[in-house]
């Protein structure tokens, strides 16, 4: 049922296990980038040489670069193994190499978080079986802090030092390249890279550590300017906008506006691909962006996210000659990429390719190894599928193109009358689950279906431009109308139709001191956020005296001072075993208008 290929050649591929391993550093530093930011403008604002001087403020620069953002970064490494517990023991794992050093170990943090989460999930698979009954929080509250304290002195005799020499030993490759004026040979690299969707592997997974460390001596450095530089994918689509042809000639204005303003740099990369010698604009603009950064003595405070020209310009250090060498690389780029770009586009006599169908070709050609069985259309797919609760975007980092993506589809749900959310997010992140529609490129299919194997799977190839989102809302609007038909009177969605229509009238209240919202593995947030609702409809009517709380499905009690409420999938593994509880089922837990004419009922 899921339309992804998993062909060997792409699971043993060199770029997969890099994409892999890059979207585990990325991972860790993604969902902290606001923590970055803010380090970036306090030392940017309040610092000696900053807009507004500050001593008193000035003293959260160093604990935060040192302390907090270590921390932060192995806290969620951690998590991302082995959830909450996961990431407390990698955060102390984490504090030994930073004690341990004299630098901020970002890299130490990415290697101890993970670690402290892989070491306490292992014991926990040993130790739970094994643990009595009545002994549980004892066993998970030392074993948490016995395992940290051990993997915090490892990290401060053992990991600390070591990962101190490797990063002096990367510091002191980088300053000879900036000395020797050959910086801007790494852009060789970084572009083509980008565009085979490597982007977040380089940037957040070398480039933002290294650059941290020297911004951390320095005041700024070069490092952040290497791979946000909007310069060589702005220079392609001015081209395209001048001298390209059909719909990549009229959708380019647009792309420039989203690329350079709103940082989203994967909405140029179809651009490249449909005239692969466009690689040598963006080279091209690359180097020669560093080179003038790498002239004028540029850099950052930290890591601009997204690579907007705004946020750059956030990022820059205090001083017109700053701000002077920041524009001319990025202009310098700009232009670099834009004349090239000019005169292959002017010198290409081919017919005029169709974007859409340029980026058919190129899925066509990455997926030429696809067996008649692996090539499930959209449709077919999800015909076969269960009912859709929920869509996520998923991408490397669970920002840029996944988010624009993402608004894009949600926009046509709404205007299809669909009440089926959707969200975006990092694969990492994502939750196995039924009733999920997880929507990724085809770069990334195969790692997000090994991450949800129940959920539903559609790869396309472009987040901004694909006509498979069309396609999904027009089957999902068919699939609702078929599951509308009238259900029989003594099954559970009449049950919640008969009494949401009279008002709860059939409920007797007189006995229920207790309102239990009842979920399932895959929907506790949608629980919690019920019972928030309730809690809020309760007060708003002056009821006081209800306890409102939130239990799995296989822990609730049968007791007539119960009133249970859930949802039409939860409810039917719930009516046949209540006899005393009542049970009212609705038909969304988040967004059901049941609520204030329950609370009212309470009330009376």
């Amino acid at each position: 049922m899921q339309e992804v290929t998993t062909t060997k050649s792409a699971k043993s591929s060199l770029k997969t296990k890099v994409q892999f391993l890059g979207s585990k550093l990325s991972g860790m530093v993604m969902p902290n980038i606001g923590a970055f930011i803010a380090w970036g403008l306090i030392a940017a604002i309040f610092m000696k040489s900053g807009w507004f001087p500050n001593e008193q403020l000035a003293k959260m620069i160093t604990p935060m670069v040192t302390y907090l953002l270590p921390l932060l970064i192995g806290f969620t490494g951690g998590s991302m193994v082995d959830q909450h517990r996961g990431g407390v023991v990698g955060a102390i794992a984490t504090m030994g190499v930073i004690v341990g050093s004299n630098i901020p170990m970002f890299i130490g943090a990415m290697a101890m978080g993970p670690l402290g989460g892989w070491v306490i999930k292992k014991f926990d698979s040993w130790a739970q079986p094994r643990t009595k009954k009545g002994f549980e929080m004892l066993v998970n509250n030392f074993s948490a802090g016995i395992l940290g304290m051990i993997l915090a002195i490892i990290g401060f005799f053992g990991i600390g030092p070591v990962v101190s020499g490797l990063s002096a030993i990367l510091a002191v490759g980088v300053d000879w390249l900036i000395k020797h004026q050959l910086i801007p040979l790494v852009n060789i690299f970084i572009e083509p890279a980008k565009i085979l969707f490597l982007n977040n592997a380089i940037n957040q997974g070398i480039l933002t550590p290294l650059g941290i460390q020297a911004s951390a001596q320095a005041g700024k450095s070069i490092l952040f300017l290497l791979e946000p530089n909007p310069g060589p994918g702005l220079g392609v689509l001015l081209a395209f906008m001048f001298f390209g042809r059909g719909s990549a000639k009229s959708s380019a204005s647009g792309a420039a506006i989203i690329h350079f303003f709103g940082g989203i740099h994967e909405i140029y990369f179809p651009y490249v691909l449909m005239k692969p010698a466009l690689f040598l604009s963006v080279i091209a603009g690359g180097v020669s962006g560093t080179f003038t950064f790498n002239l004028l003595g540029a850099g950052l405070k930290a890591s601009p996210s997204p690579g907007s020209i705004i946020s750059i310009l956030l990022m820059t250090p205090k001083g017109l000659g700053n701000y002077i060498a920041v524009l001319s690389g990025v202009v310098v780029a700009t232009v670099i990429s834009f004349v090239i770009s000019m005169v292959i586009l002017k010198s290409d006599k081919s017919p005029a390719t169709d974007l859409a169908t340029s980026q058919a070709q190129v899925s066509a050609m990455k997926n030429a190894t696809k067996t008649a069985a692996d090539t499930t259309t959209t449709a077919e797919a999800l015909a076969k599928s269960t009912t859709i609760q929920h869509i996520i975007f998923a991408c490397d980092a669970g920002m840029g193109s996944s988010a624009m993506g993402a608004s894009i589809l949600r926009d046509k749900v709404d205007k299809a009358g669909l009440q089926i959310p959707v969200t975006n997010t990092s694969i990492s992140n994502l939750q196995d689950e039924t009733g999920l529609l997880v929507v990724t490129q085809n770069e990334l299919a195969t790692r997000a279906l090994e991450k949800t194997p129940r959920a539903m799977h559609v790869a396309v190839d472009n987040f901004l431009n694909s006509p498979k989102y069309d396609q999904i809302v027009q089957i999902l609007q068919k699939k609702q109308a078929a599951t509308a038909t009238p259900e029989p009177t003594n099954s559970p969605a009449a049950t919640a139709a008969t009494a949401g229509s009279m008002g709860i009238a059939g409920l007797e209240l007189s006995k229920v001191n207790t309102v239990e919202f009842v979920y399932q593995e895959h929907n506790l947030g949608s629980a919690t956020m019920a019972q928030s609702i309730f809690k809020n409809e309760l007060h708003k009517a002056g009821v006081t005296q209800i306890a409102v709380g939130k239990v799995a499905v296989n822990e609730i009690q049968d007791v007539d001072s119960i009133l249970v409420i859930a949802n039409r999938e939860t409810a039917q593994q719930l009516s046949a075993n209540l006899t005393k509880a009542q049970l009212l089922i609705v038909a969304d837990l988040v967004q059901a208008p049941e609520y204030p004419e329950l609370a009212a009922q309470f009330k009376s």
